[in-house]
């Protein structure tokens, strides 16, 4: 099952108590199925909860069972069989048969408590969500200009700015950052969901620290190799040249010590030293080993 159908089953699972929650949330779950006109008002979807959903909404409704078509491998549909009956619901929510555009009617959502109910009817509808381990992105698709335009403002009004987009002749209205996401599904109720978000971001920001750290301390090894090779090959030069006795005595001691441990970072060799020469002191020897090579 993948991470949307489990986030639906959850939000499908929930018990509204409240009659004006429950029909806020069975209008937001029919106004974006699939058809709500008196032409057609149907549903389809992969995930059986929320095609079972939609069904019950229609049933205490019409006090009719709808027509349910649930073909092997393919989306099921629920739709309403008589124009009667869709007459009735396009009632029940303030909407008549004539209506030349879709819009929200907000008088279906007479208190602040329905409003979460009436998005997660929205979302159980036309919502998906990717798997947080892949990506952080959350979308309500909506074929309808003027209805997008009433949820965009909506969601905005909740405190939820979306973004919009465009897609195969769909309107696109997505959130890609995680915490919007995050309250979003809470607002909707799915709080499991949420909790299992917040659990895998944490852990994907704990990888990117950890990788972060081992690259830094990869890159720090590689300095220190480079430039103990670099020294080593000055302290050798030297060494050929005119030989290290003739080194003033501080430097003969640090080129013998570079020569014993060529990879040994400045920490290390001041370990060596037992605290008689800070790093800062023994950079600057190792330096004047090399501006006396670079001068042979």
């Amino acid at each position: 099952m993948s991470f949307s159908s489990e986030v639906k089953k959850e939000m499908v699972s929930m018990p509204v108590l409240s009659a004006c929650c429950k029909h806020a949330e069975a209008y937001g779950l029919l106004l974006f199925g699939r058809n709500f006109s008196s032409a057609a008002v149907s549903f389809a979807a992969e995930n059986r909860a929320v095609s079972e959903k939609y069904a019950e909404c229609v049933r205490a409704i019409t006090g009719t069972e709808p027509e349910y078509s649930d073909r092997p491998g393919k989306m099921a549909i629920v739709s309403v069989k008589t124009a009667v009956e869709r007459r009735a619901i396009l009632n029940s929510f303030g909407h008549s048969a004539g209506e030349l555009s879709l819009r929200i009617n907000r008088a279906n959502l007479s208190e602040e408590c329905c409003f979460a109910s009436f998005i997660r009817g929205v979302f159980l509808a036309c919502g998906s969500i990717s798997s947080p381990e892949k990506s952080y992105h959350l979308e309500f698709v909506v074929p309808f200009l003027k209805l997008s335009n009433d949820l965009f403002s909506f969601l905005q009004e909740l405190g939820f700015p979306p973004k919009h987009i465009m897609r195969k002749g769909y309107h696109i209205i997505y959130y890609k950052d995680s915490e919007s996401i995050e309250d979003l599904l809470t607002l909707m109720g799915a709080t499991n969901a949420t909790l299992r978000l917040i659990g895998i971001k944490v852990d994907k920001d704990m990888r990117n620290h950890v990788n972060r750290r081992v690259n830094f301390e990869t890159a720090n090894i590689d300095r220190s190799v480079q430039a103990g090779t670099q020294q080593v090959d000055a302290i050798r030069k030297i060494e050929r040249a005119r030989g290290l006795d003739s080194l003033p005595q501080g430097l003969q001691e640090i080129a013998q010590i570079r020569l014993e441990h060529p990879e040994a970072t400045l920490y290390e060799l001041e370990q060596i030293f037992e605290g008689r020469l800070s790093r800062s002191g023994i950079n600057h020897r190792l330096k004047r080993l090399e501006q006396i090579a670079s001068q042979l």
